[in-house]
C-alpha cells in the first residue's frame, strides 16, 4: 500500500474514529504550528490557532472528499483562513519578539558572545525585512524554507500553478535582495 493509500485510509478511519484523528494530528501538528508561528510571530496565538485549526478539521473531516491533493493541503487551507482572520481582527502587522526568534533559530551553546550578538542582529534584520512584504510572499518564504514543502506543493496550498509558484518565488527573492541591499 503506497503512502497516498496509507493516508486515504486514515482520513476515511477518521471520520468514524477520533483515535484515527489523532494519527493525523500527531503527523501534521508540528508543520502547522510553524506556519501559523512564523505568519502570526507569537507562540500564544500559534498555539490557540493551531488547536482551532485541528478542531475544525475534526468537526469537518466527515465532508472531507479526496481529490487527489494531499491532506495537509487542506490543514493549511483551513490555517490560512484563521490567519487571515486573525490578522483582518487585529488589523495591524504583528511582530515576532526577538526573545522568541533568537531561542528558537540561533544556537545558544558553543557559540562566542559576539558572533551571537552578530547573527542575532543579521537573523532579526532578514525577519523584519520579510514582514515588509506582501502576505502572500512572506507565506511561500514559510512555505518554501520553514515547511520545506516543493513549488507543487506550495502551489495546491496557495491554490497557483506550479509555474506561478516559482514566478512568485522569483520576485520575492529579487524584492527581499532589494530591500536587504538598500537597508545597508
Amino acid at each position: 500500500m503506497s503512502k497516498k493509500q496509507d493516508e486515504k485510509a486514515l482520513i476515511d478511519a477518521a471520520k468514524t474514529d477520533p483515535a484515527a484523528f489523532g494519527e493525523l494530528y500527531k503527523k501534521y501538528v508540528d508543520r502547522i504550528y510553524n506556519y501559523i508561528f512564523y505568519r502570526t510571530g507569537s507562540t500564544r496565538d500559534a498555539e490557540d490557532l493551531t488547536g482551532k485549526t485541528f478542531f475544525k478539521a475534526m468537526s469537518h473531516i466527515k465532508g472531507y472528499k479526496h481529490m487527489g491533493l494531499p491532506f495537509s493541503a487542506w490543514l493549511y487551507r483551513i490555517a490560512h483562513n484563521l490567519i487571515a482572520n486573525y490578522h483582518r481582527d487585529r488589523s495591524r502587522k504583528t511582530e515576532i519578539p526577538l526573545d522568541d526568534v533568537s531561542s528558537s533559530i540561533l544556537p545558544q551553546m558553543g557559540m562566542h558572545p559576539e558572533r551571537h550578538m552578530v547573527q542575532s542582529q543579521e537573523v532579526n534584520e532578514l525577519l523584519a525585512t520579510i514582514r515588509d512584504l506582501a502576505p502572500n510572499r512572506q507565506e511561500l518564504l514559510i512555505l518554501k524554507f520553514i515547511d520545506q514543502l516543493s513549488n507543487a506543493e506550495i502551489g495546491l496550498i496557495m491554490r497557483k500553478s506550479e509555474g506561478a509558484i516559482k514566478s512568485l518565488y522569483h520576485r520575492t527573492l529579487i524584492e527581499l535582495r532589494e530591500k536587504m541591499n538598500a537597508d545597508e
